[in-house]
């Protein structure tokens, strides 16, 4: 796991070394473990490592020869699960190291610009083919690992981070207001662009060619099938299951360093552990977050008892009102392509005590609500609207609020792209409205907070629930499989009550919530004109209705204060270049 980053220039002449030198220094968080080098005539591509995988010769750039001349360098960020099955395959191939990461470059070089096809894990990929004088980029189907450019008037670039580009004067910090317009109404944002105007996303699955600084050529891989729901029987669905979860949590826990899992003691996170309790032969150690003294349902107690049946390695972390004041500066410092998604607030502080007791890999259940149909709001937009029926994302969270100076439904674009997409494929109804979530909500949203918490610590998260085989898998299933009555993942709780029943998988659960509407409410008369007078705010917001929904205690008014605060944190460091070193308050600009 690591950081990338790279300029290929429009005339051939070599990237300046400082701007290479301030992009590295930029991602070094991504890769505390070493940095590498590549440069060759207009193009320059440096990399940070964590190593994770070949610790003794896997150190980046990777350069190869193929047998037909050709010769390439490549850099990455990612993990290539299936290595050891691939390396098998390719029988003599010229392998000069025992990295992962080494096997696209030698399919790339076999193969072409297909080399990504056969990858199984998550990837964002840079190879400089020097006999075409190409850069070629790709990223994972479904976007695991992030991986952004910038089109400048002289040159091309790109980075694992925004911030990257912004920290080596690439790009200009500025505000796309269509973009921040979508991050204000999800609370994250869809598609290419991201909220800092010139800077754009690779698509998940896409791969880029470019030459002399120009994208030259795009294709994209889907991420899942298209034909009909699969007409499985329970027990060979059930079946299926196991198969796949004992392979998938396999080769997610290949690795030369130690490991770990984030555990909830929900679905998800139970399904994982009990998986990692059957494949490993050493207690688990698995972190668990809870809010004492507030009312949000503290998820210790249960995580607790099934972590003792497994027989895990179980660590309690308690966030509370100081960390949400003192971190979230950081956090939003952390989380450059934005998403002010509350659960950034936990994933962070568990990644740090993850980091502390020496892990530097760790597995989590992203993925699998999206893959399973976990979420009530599915259920919801599949109902007629006599019984209560709505469609996803159908308002803004600030709507009707009275807060936003021009509100519009141009921030909807993006939603309503992913539903005509999704419209057009042989899908049931209830993929239908999984597919929207995995085009958009996953990789810009779960797997990106996923993605720069961890890594702010020097952390790599692994999600298996989103493995080709066992998304392809349960994304199949005919709906019955996955939606029965009000519960979703059926097929999940069906396998987890024969494999651990004391873990009572059908039993009614209160959903994840983080108590920040609590925590504001406490102190809303000192956050309101805050975030009030925040330029980024201030610039679209009208400041009385914002001090006043922060002095309210609605349900809808606290996840509304709680989006414009986060905003605010993000855009007087991103933006305006302030510190996050602080509380809240101090960085917000309060007087000591």
């Amino acid at each position: 796991m690591c950081g990338i980053a790279g300029i290929m220039t429009k005339d051939g002449t070599a990237p300046d070394g400082a701007v290479l030198d301030r992009m590295a220094q930029a991602l070094a968080h991504r890769g505390p473990d070493g940095r590498g080098r590549h440069a060759s005539g207009g193009l320059g591509m440096v990399q940070t490592r964590l190593a994770i995988i070949d610790l003794e010769t896997g150190d980046q750039p990777i350069a190869a020869d193929g047998r037909d001349g050709g010769r390439a360098v490549l850099i990455a960020n990612g993990e290539i699960y299936n290595y050891v099955e691939l390396r098998l395959d390719m029988g003599r191939a010229p392998f000069t190291t025992r990295s992962d990461c080494e096997i696209p470059l030698q399919l790339y070089l076999r193969e072409g610009l297909g080399f990504a096809e056969h990858l199984r894990g998550m990837y964002a990929i840079a190879i400089h083919d020097l006999v075409r004088d190409r850069l070629v980029l790709t990223r994972d189907p479904f976007g695991i690992k992030p991986l952004y450019f910038a089109r400048l008037r002289n040159a091309f670039a790109f980075a694992s981070e925004p911030k990257a580009l912004l920290a080596a004067g690439l790009v200009h910090p500025s505000v796309d207001d269509q973009v921040r317009d979508e991050l204000l109404a999800l609370q994250f944002s869809t598609g290419r662009d991201t909220p800092f105007a010139g800077i754009e996303r690779v698509l998940p699955g896409e791969t880029l060619v470019i030459e002399k600084g120009r994208i030259i050529g795009r294709n994209r891989r889907r991420v899942l099938d298209d034909g009909p729901p699969l007409p499985l029987v329970r027990e060979t669905a059930l079946a299926y299951l196991d198969n796949l979860l004992d392979d998938a949590v396999g080769i997610h826990q290949r690795s030369d360093v130690p490991y770990g899992m984030f555990f909830s003691g929900g679905i998800d996170s139970t399904v994982l552990l009990a998986m990692m309790a059957r494949l490993n032969d050493r207690p688990v150690q698995a972190f668990t977050a809870g809010f004492s003294g507030t009312h949000a349902a503290d998820e210790r107690v249960l995580a607790r008892r099934i972590a003792r049946q497994l027989g895990a390695d179980h660590t309690e972390i308690d966030f509370g009102a100081g960390d949400f004041r003192r971190l979230l500066p950081r956090i939003a410092a952390a989380m450059d392509d934005p998403a002010a998604d509350y659960a950034v607030l936990p994933t962070y502080k568990l990644a740090q005590t993850a980091r502390e007791r020496g892990l530097k890999v760790i597995l989590s259940g992203e993925g699998g609500d999206e893959i399973f149909a976990g979420y009530g709001r599915y259920r919801r937009a599949l109902r007629w609207p006599v019984l209560g029926g709505r469609p996803m994302r159908e308002q803004g969270i600030l709507h009707g609020l009275g807060v936003l100076r021009d509100e519009t439904a141009a921030w909807r674009r993006g939603v309503n792209a992913a539903e005509a997409a999704a419209a057009d494929r042989r899908w049931s109804p209830l993929q239908r409205v999984q597919g929207q979530d995995i085009a958009h909500w996953l990789p810009n949203d779960l797997l990106t907070k996923l993605d720069r918490c961890l890594m702010a610590h020097g952390v790599e998260g692994r999600v298996p629930f989103l493995d080709d085989k066992l998304a392809a898998f349960g994304f199949g299933l005919a709906d019955r499989m996955k939606n029965r009555g009000r519960r979703g993942k059926w097929v999940l709780r069906k396998w987890l009550d024969r494999v651990l029943p004391q873990s009572k998988p059908f039993a009614a659960k209160r959903g994840f919530t983080v108590p920040v509407g609590e925590w504001i409410a406490a102190d809303g008369r000192r956050l309101g004109p805050l975030v009030a007078g925040q330029p980024g705010v201030a610039e679209i917001c009208r400041p009385e209705a914002v001090d006043a929904l922060f002095r309210s205690s609605g349900k809808r008014e606290m996840q509304a204060a709680w989006t414009l605060l986060f905003y605010a944190c993000w855009h007087q460091h991103h933006i305006l270049g302030g510190t996050p070193q602080g509380d809240v308050h101090e960085v917000l600009g309060e007087a000591a």
